[in-house]
């Protein structure tokens, strides 16, 4: 796996690099989901930690890579491609400056307001689990100016067209974490059990659940420790300085639009926690599960292609107006190639197979069949947007690279409106359905306008469906905000193809893996849930691979190694002209 990795990273250039790194975070991301798993399970514990973790993860997203490289990034760049160096560091150094004094504030805001975040946050839980919320909010917080430095070599970094480490750093992260439950759960915490369906936490569960919070700061540290020596290499005179020059100016300007798109979105994750707080005990966690799932493809797919392209995105301004629309135009039909080829058979696969894909992952220690089912229903509504949320991403490099920051702002705000309409009207009727042995069981009255009793709520017998009438509501709006951005675009640089022009191969081939999805689970019968995957994926992902090829798709040819057949109808693959 390690050489294709390589060897498809080689061919794709930046953009490979960066999903490379990506791909080696993202699948330490994953096996710290099977520890927390296994140790903690999908109840009260779980609920609490994601909803601590919230903090660090809405700052280091505000303050962090978004933000940087949509406000810092094209800046810096340019000042390096005009070989001006030392106005470059001197930026550098201003923007590290005027980060670490903003997140410290922060983070002494943090640790001191702790009990009115988590009201703040999950208004809807109570007992145990806010205690622990509380207590986890003032460990996990100092990590955010740590989180929020990494963002800061990332930009860096990635300005010099140092692709890999910035993104296959946060590997240090995960690992710690990992260490921590391993040592905490087997050696110190054995009765670290999560009691499902309540919100009772024992004393192991909370000590491990604690650890595992310290583990995210001391991981942060490391975090940032692996990149600083290159970053001392490419900027050696960087030193902490607050003179406001003209680059910095430029890039405060472009901060606070973009600040407030970023500030959008983490508002609509805010707000899915707080809905979810007022939901049976488990929908918190379910909905932590899977966005891991669904962040999966977004970081590897849309981020790796977005960020790559940036910095040439934002160099081809300095063109006249019709080369540099020719030249944006190109690129975004490459990349939107790129993240379809990838992103479309992700999510045909998360909506008719997401019970393998969670079961091998997840299905093990306190993380029942139940559960398995729970979080395949949440994923497979993010996976009605998860096309659209990708390629969104490259479109608002594009925007950003073209000086418009205010548009991608107006469309995070529409999407955040429609996400949370149709998130509160599915929830509460979804809450009253739960997942038992026997399959899905109606458990209460419908329709319903409310949620149910705190002791109902704190007390349930059976997972249940809530949280799915949030991640339907954040699919359909993934959607709605990539056609304003796309018609946005299409006026500064001409018609833009969905999926770059090749949405049927991608179709075809996805359909195709499907088909052999159903086939094989009928003839192998019932298995455990990491042998079935073992199986009937890797034949998918043939299926997949062969029938995009023999349609033509360049993609199917870099990954294979050998050339695609090349019909009439799979020259057409290659997508429209620029």
């Amino acid at each position: 796996m390690t050489s294709t990795v390589s060897r498809v990273a080689s061919r794709l250039g930046g953009s490979g690099k960066v999903a490379a790194g990506i791909f080696s975070s993202r699948v330490a991301g994953l096996a710290r989901e099977i520890a927390v798993a296994a140790f903690l399970g999908n109840g009260a514990t779980l609920d609490a930690f994601s909803a601590a973790m919230k903090i660090p993860n809405l700052l280091q997203n505000l303050l962090g890579e978004g933000v940087l490289s949509a406000s810092f990034i094209p800046s810096y760049a340019r000042l390096l491609a005009e070989d001006r160096e030392e106005e470059a560091g001197r930026l550098a150094a201003t923007v590290l400056s005027l980060l670490v004094a903003l997140t410290g504030a922060l983070v002494v805001l943090g640790v001191l307001g702790a009990e009115l975040l988590t009201d703040l946050l999950t208004p809807g839980v109570s007992g145990d689990r806010r205690d622990l919320t509380i207590s986890l909010i003032r460990v996990v917080t100092p990590g955010i100016g740590l989180l929020v430095v990494s963002a800061w070599c990332l930009g860096v970094l990635n300005s010099h067209r140092r692709f890999f480490l910035s993104y296959v750093a946060p590997v240090v992260w995960n690992v710690t974490q990992i260490v921590a439950l391993a040592v905490g759960g087997w050696f110190v915490f054995d009765a670290a059990v999560s009691t499902q369906g309540t919100s009772v936490i024992n004393a192991d569960a909370r000590g491990l659940t604690l650890v595992l919070g310290w583990a995210t700061v001391l991981g942060a540290a490391l975090q940032v420790a692996v990149q600083v020596p290159q970053i001392r290499r490419l900027s050696p005179g960087i030193r902490l300085r607050f003179t406001i020059d003209g680059p910095v100016r430029e890039v405060i300007s472009r901060f606070v639009p973009v600040l407030g798109a970023r500030g959008v979105v983490q508002l609509s994750a805010f707000l899915d926690q707080l809905l979810a707080s007022f939901l049976v005990v488990g929908a918190i966690g379910a909905l932590r599960y899977g966005q891991v799932l669904y962040l999966l493809p977004i970081s590897l797919f849309g981020m790796s292609v977005a960020a790559a392209e940036l910095p040439a995105m934002s160099a081809a301004t300095s063109q006249d107006a019709a080369a540099a629309a020719k030249a944006i135009r190109a690129r975004l039909h490459r990349g939107l190639r790129r993240i379809s080829y990838f992103v479309v058979p992700t999510a045909v696969a998360y909506v008719a197979a997401g019970d393998v894909v969670v079961g091998a992952l997840l299905q093990r220690g306190e993380f029942s069949r139940a559960n398995t089912l729970q979080v395949w229903a949440v994923l497979g509504g993010y996976a009605i947007g998860l096309l659209g949320a990708t390629s969104a991403r490259l479109l608002q490099s594009a925007l950003y690279g073209l000086g418009d920051a205010k548009l991608p702002a107006r469309a995070s705000i529409v999407r955040v409106v429609v996400s949370s309409i149709i998130g509160v009207l599915l929830m509460f009727q979804l809450d009253r359905v739960g997942v038992g042995p026997d399959g899905l069981q109606v458990l209460g009255d419908l329709p319903a306008f409310g949620p149910l009793p705190p002791a109902v709520r704190e007390a349930a017998d059976l997972p249940r469906l809530g949280a799915l009438g949030l991640t339907i509501g954040s699919g359909i709006a993934a959607w709605v905000e990539y056609w304003l951005l796309r018609d946005r675009l299409q006026r500064r640089v001409g018609v833009i193809h969905h999926a770059g022009g090749v949405l049927d191969q991608t179709l075809a081939g996805a359909l195709a893996a499907v088909a052999v999805t159903v086939v094989g689970r009928l003839l192998i019968g019932d298995l455990p849930p990491l042998l079935e995957a073992m199986v009937v994926l890797p034949l998918a992902g043939v299926a997949y691979l062969l029938v995009t090829k023999q349609l033509g798709f360049p993609l199917a040819r870099a990954v294979s190694g050998r050339p695609p057949a090349r019909s009439a109808h799979g020259r057409r693959a290659t997508g429209p002209p620029s």
